[in-house]
């Protein structure tokens, strides 16, 4: 298999800087974690952005679309923010031919009790095992990217209704 990753910033990617009392995206993480748990399949890392998905706009969306589209890779993973997850995902509906999962976390993968790297796992699987189409891998759960939402209310990813 070969990946092409493209990140894009979101709470995956935060880091706390204590001086300042607050978050900041930092550089992408997703790389570091594939060589250190010493993968078997090809992939390359590409950052896009480093923006909470909260300020992406539709510039920003068109951008990673043209990247997945430009792509010569058919699997592609999209590291982003939790919140505007599943719009990027729609803009990616249309491409043809590729499989696509975006996945990210709800604690920054810095923290001891992230789900970043579960969540990576779990996208990762599921780009082995699913068909060409967009789907996001949250909450230990494979959704096609249409068919998911996020509640806040109890911080994880569900089936819409």
């Amino acid at each position: 298999m070969k990946l092409q990753i493209f990140t894009t910033g979101g709470t995956i990617d935060k880091i706390y800087f204590d001086a300042l009392s607050e978050f900041q995206i930092g550089e992408p993480v997703v790389g570091e974690l594939l060589a250190r748990f010493n993968v078997g399949f090809e992939y390359q890392v590409e950052a896009l952005m480093g923006l909470d998905s909260l300020d992406m706009t539709d510039d920003h969306r068109r951008q990673i679309q043209r990247a997945v589209e430009a792509s010569d890779a058919d699997r592609i993973l999209i590291t982003h923010g939790t919140d505007g997850m599943v719009e990027t995902a729609k803009w990616l509906a249309s491409i043809p031919g590729k499989c696509i999962f975006l996945t990210g976390a709800l604690q920054p993968a810095a923290f001891s009790r992230t789900d970043a790297v579960f969540n990576i796992g779990c996208a990762i699987g599921g780009l082995q095992s699913q068909p060409p189409g967009v789907y996001i891998a949250m909450s230990g759960l494979v959704f096609a990217a249409d068919q998911v939402v996020k509640n806040h209310a109890q911080s994880r990813f569900e089936a819409r209704d």
